[in-house]
Order: structure tokens, then C-alpha cells, then sequence
């Protein structure tokens, strides 16, 4: 049953709903309801991790009362109740792990939604066999390479801007190239292009995405998924770093998993929401499967980022169908089926959540609270009528946008291919007609189609800076659709997400200096990876390594910055400048050639 079509059944229930569960409130006799609450894994969940905590949202700690917890193979599982940071909810941290394909059973004295007396059940997954590990993925391409002479070890891919248009966008480029020539890893641009910080991943395999400037404690951060990917698929944590590049917070999944690369989106409420993948055993013979086959549950988790625990946990086995997939049954026997393949969570603007399934061409409005899907917009259930143009498949990166569009990237590749050219998306939503119209609609110029990746960004000024995903090309459009900038990274490379931002970079570690004798002079060539506020280098040089006086300085022109020191000198040094001429700091010296 649609949204739309059930509305009326729901007044009816929920009418039946309150009567029930009326309470006389004591100190005032008045006839209240019991304050809700919401449980993750809730009842009849059927794919709960063995390692799951039981988190209870609705109510502080302190009012939760006792838990009771057994598992039918297991018996009875003590454990502490641990509080939520902001008050509201409190997670039952069983001591000891839960059996999978067991039955777990929770008594309580609370009201809980979709329980009978306080009391429900959840279902343990049971893991697949032969699920897949992270493999390290090879170079593609011969793509060209940055070479520093200061900072040899920073071998990334080359950048090139093919246009760059008045009323372009202030501030920086982020983005995270991998699979090509040189370091795979989180890489900041200015807008000509040119190198402001890298960030080589080791050890060999790892691999960013989502790389982009967020905000944690009131301040601006730096923030990328991290790990190892197969398939599609991501193995890894969170990452954030300060405004000095110092690692400040690394954020696992909680419940025994392990994050997928496909969000990582901190939020005002000192929370982050992750994509999880997990492989699980299921009976696909519904939709032409073997009964002993195996699914990819798509989950979205809320992480209290003070206290590591999970706030809301959202599994796609417990919401989405498997016949509302368009993605085809594995030919390969064993295989994972790849049903929905989540890959954006998003906040909507009234709190709750934007959740796109790619291999159910589909977006998910998730209630935040209950975790209850509250429309469907595209796919095989859609409570929306599509208009003309609407229509999407294989989409990524649902967002809100300001004037209440929804946006998003339209692949329109599978196979089957839908369109010949991969597009961002925008729609209006008429809740009272159930209708989505086009919006408008963006192109690259050369007309690509992204088969995998990709994503838009709505910018404060209107504008939306596009990553086009496996093609490695990036572009920002004004108002009208126009292009006003477009660079692409060296071939072979990919880049999930694209972002702007602005970024005040102040790296603890000392600028690079490297010198080097050219027809006769020395040639001194600065660098200072990351810092953002350098407007001039000095060339520093003298007879002992205590004795450096100015010799030279030249502005700022680009990653690298060369100087010619004329004066004979044993040591030089190059000493960073901003734009009001302070100091910034100053490299260790080295001899002069």
C-alpha cells in the first residue's frame, strides 16, 4: 500500500492507537499518553548484527528503567545501559555477542513503538558465506603526474582546467582521486587548479571518498571516508581533521560493522550518518533466487560521534522489498544480490531523512524518529507520478535543496543504459497532487555518462559544483545552467564526490624548502603543504645555519614557489609571508649546492 493510499487506514489505527494507551498522568489526573520510544533494532527487525547494541530513543537514561534481554539459543544476556550524549536515549551494551539467526526478545516496562506491553522481538542475521574483502584495485591508465621538487613524496594526479568563467565561486576544490597514476588520497585545489594540500593514503589499497569541509565542535574540519573497497563496496571509518591537518576524531560503525564509502555527513546534532553494507543470508526465490541465497542489506546509522554509540540504525531487508529492485539476480552462484545498493543519506529540511537506492532507481524520506519510510519517489512503488523528464535510474547523492527541490546525480547508466548522458536532476514535489516535475536539469558540455559515482552540490549562492563520479571531470554551473568552471583530473583516475568549500588550512609541520644551483645561482624552491594563508616567500641565505638574513622573495605562485638567491651563501631557508607581510613560518635551512 502507497503513502498516499494508506493514509486514511493510519488516522484510523492511530486513533485506536491513542485510545489504548491513554494513562491517567498521577500528580494531575489527567489522561496522557506514555512518552514513546523507539528501539534499534526495533521489533520484528530480521537482520540485526550478533554484535548489536539495543538502542532506546524517546526518553533520558534515567527513565528507561530495567532491560531485560534473551536470546532464544543463547539464554539471558545481561548488560549496562550506556546514556546517549544528548539525553534522549540510552543503549543496552549486551555483554556478550547474540547467536546469528536467533531470536532475540527484549522485556521492558516502556511504551515502544510497534511493541505489545513493552515487549518485542528481533531476528540475528545469519552472515553469508564467501562475503567479499577489501583487494587492493591496480593504476589504470597512464595518466600524468604531479612532481614536486620539494616534496618528492607527494606524487598525485595532474589537474587541468579547461575553463574558468567570471563569477566563478570563491574558494577551494575537494577532491579524492583513485585507481590512477600516482598517490590515491584527499587532495585540495585553488581554482586555477593548482595543488593547496595532498594527502597520500598508505597502506597500499586504501582509498577516500566523500573528501570535503564540514563542521564538528563549531569549527571547520576536514572529513573523508576511509578504507578499503570491493566491488562497489567500502570497508572502512570516518575521518576528521582540524584546521592544522591533526587528526582529531576517527568514526567507526557501530555494531560490528565496518562504514561504507558511500556517506559520511556529520550533523548539528553532534551526530554522523554512515552507509553500512552487510552480507547476509536470504530467500530470494520471491523474485527467482535460489532459498539459500544471499543479500547486500543496505543500512544508515546515526553515530553519537562523544560516546561511540549508535543512535538509529535503518536496514533495507526490514523496509524495501526485494521486488522493487531493477537490478538483475547474480549469474555468479553464490553471489550477493545487490538489491537496493543505498548510497546517500541526506537530512531533510524538516530533520528526517533522504535515503537513494540506486538499483531501485528510488528515494526514501525516512522518518528520523521511527525509522518508518514515509513516500517513495521514483522505482517500482513510487507515491509520486513522475512527469515528463522525471523519470531516473541508478542515481546517487539525493540532497534538499534551499528552495525545496529535491536534487540529485542521474547516472542513467546500469546496464540497461536509460539516457545518453548522465545529468543532475532537479525536482518539485505537490504533496497534495502526489506529482514531481523537472526543476531543471544540468549536463556537462561534452555530454558524458557516469556509470558509477557522481554527485551535485547545491552552493549558498545557487550555484552547483558537479563531480561526474568515474568520468574524472568536475564542473561549476551558475543559476542558469551555465558553465563557469571545468577542470578534469588525469586519465585513468575516478572521484566519487566533488566539492567547494571554504578552507583556512594552518599546517603545524614546517614549510619544504629545496635549493639547487641553475646557470651558475642558487635556486631556492618553497612549499608549504596545506597552508592557505601564504601571500610571499623570503628566500633566506647566509654563511652558518644561525646567520640567514633575506636574500629574495617572490609571491606566491602556486603549491611550489621558486626563488633565485644572487648573494653567495653556505645555507638558505625559505620563510613564509602573509598578506600583511607576518610571518608564517620558516623552513629548516639546507646547504646551498
Amino acid at each position: 500500500m502507497s503513502a498516499r493510499r494508506g493514509t486514511v487506514a493510519l488516522v484510523l489505527v492511530l486513533a485506536c492507537a491513542v485510545g489504548a494507551w491513554l494513562v491517567l498522568e498521577p500528580d494531575r489526573g489527567a489522561a496522557v499518553p506514555p512518552d514513546p520510544v523507539t528501539a534499534f533494532p526495533g521489533p520484528d527487525a530480521r537482520a540485526a548484527s550478533a554484535a548489536t547494541q539495543i538502542s532506546l530513543r524517546g526518553l533520558p537514561a534515567r527513565r528507561l528503567g530495567e532491560i531485560e534481554v534473551s536470546g532464544a539459543e543463547t539464554g539471558d544476556h545481561p548488560g549496562r545501559l550506556e546514556p546517549h550524549s544528548d539525553g534522549f536515549g540510552a543503549s543496552f551494551l549486551p555483554d556478550q555477542p547474540f547467536e546469528p539467526g536467533e531470536e532475540v526478545t527484549v522485556e521492558s516496562e516502556l511504551s515502544i513503538r510497534g511493541a505489545r506491553d513493552g515487549d518485542f522481538s528481533f531476528t540475528v542475521a545469519r552472515p553469508a558465506a564467501g562475503a567479499p574483502k577489501p583487494v587492493v584495485e591496480p593504476a589504470r591508465g597512464k595518466g600524468r603526474v604531479q612532481r614536486l621538487r620539494s616534496r618528492p613524496d607527494l606524487e598525485v594526479p595532474a589537474v587541468t582546467i579547461d575553463r574558468r568563467a567570471a563569477g566563478v565561486t570563491p574558494g577551494s576544490i575537494f577532491l579524492a582521486p583513485k585507481r590512477g597514476q600516482g598517490s590515491d588520497g584527499p587532495m585540495i585545489l585553488d581554482n586555477r587548479g593548482k595543488l593547496v594540500w595532498a594527502h597520500p593514503l598508505a597502506p597500499e589499497g586504501q582509498q577516500a571518498t566523500d573528501f570535503r569541509v564540514q563542521r564538528y565542535g563549531g569549527r571547520p574540519v576536514l572529513t573523508w571516508w576511509e578504507g578499503g573497497t570491493n566491488i562497489g563496496t567500502g570497508f572502512g571509518e570516518g575521518v576528521v581533521l582540524d584546521q592544522s591537518y591533526r587528526e582529531v576524531l576517527r568514526v567507526p560503525a557501530g555494531n560490528g560493522y565496518q562504514a561504507d564509502l558511500h556517506e559520511f555527513l556529520l550533523t548539528p546534532r553532534g551526530t554522523a550518518l554512515l552507509v553500512v553494507y552487510s552480507f547476509v543470508e536470504a530467500d530470494l526465490s520471491s523474485v527467482g533466487g535460489p532459498e539459500d541465497g544471499s543479500v547486500l542489506d543496505g543500512i544508515v546509522q546515526e553515530i553519537d560521534l562523544q560516546t561511540g554509540l549508535v543512535t538509529f540504525e535503518w536496514h533495507t531487508l526490514d523496509h524495501i522489498g526485494l521486488d522493487e529492485s531493477r537490478w538483475p539476480l547474480p549469474e555468479k552462484p553464490g553471489a550477493a544480490y545487490d538489491y537496493a545498493h543505498l548510497n546517500s543519506a541526506g537530512i531533510d529540511q524538516d530533520g528526517d531523512l533522504l535515503l537513494s537506492g540506486r538499483h531501485s532507481w528510488a528515494i526514501y524520506k525516512v522518518d528520523r524518529e521511527t525509522g518508518s519510510v514515509i513516500w517513495r519517489l521514483g522505482g517500482k512503488r513510487s507515491d509520486f507520478d513522475l512527469g515528463p523528464g522525471a523519470e531516473f535510474a541508478f542515481q546517487h547523492d539525493v540532497r534538499r535543496r534551499e528552495d525545496g527541490a529535491i536534487t540529485l546525480f542521474d547516472n542513467a547508466a546500469g546496464p540497461p543504459e536509460t539516457r545518453e548522458a548522465s545529468r543532475v536532476l532537479a525536482l518539485t514535489l505537490d504533496h497534495e497532487a502526489w506529482t514531481a516535475k523537472v526543476a531543471g536539469q544540468i549536463e556537462h558540455p561534452d555530454h558524458v555518462l557516469a556509470d558509477s559515482q557522481g554527485g551535485a552540490q547545491n552552493l549558498p549562492n545557487g550555484h552547483t559544483f558537479v563531480g561526474w563520479g568515474s568520468q574524472p571531470l568536475f564542473t561549476e554551473h551558475g543559476r542558469d545552467g551555465r558553465v563557469l568552471l571545468a577542470g578534469r583530473l588525469a586519465k585513468g583516475n575516478d572521484n566519487y564526490r566533488a566539492y567547494r568549500g571554504r578552507w583556512t588550512g594552518r599546517p603545524t609541520e614546517p614549510p619544504a624548502a629545496v635549493a639547487e644551483r641553475r646557470d651558475g645561482r642558487v635556486v631556492l624552491t618553497a612549499s608549504w603543504n596545506g597552508a592557505t594563508q601564504v601571500a610571499r616567500w623570503q628566500a633566506l641565505a647566509g654563511p652558518a645555519r644561525g646567520a640567514l638574513r633575506p636574500a629574495a622573495s617572490a609571491a606566491r605562485r602556486g603549491f611550489e614557489t621558486p626563488m633565485t638567491v644572487d648573494r653567495p651563501a653556505r645555507w638558505v631557508a625559505a620563510r613564509a609571508l602573509d598578506a600583511r607581510g607576518a610571518v608564517l613560518g620558516t623552513s629548516e635551512p639546507v646547504r646551498a649546492p
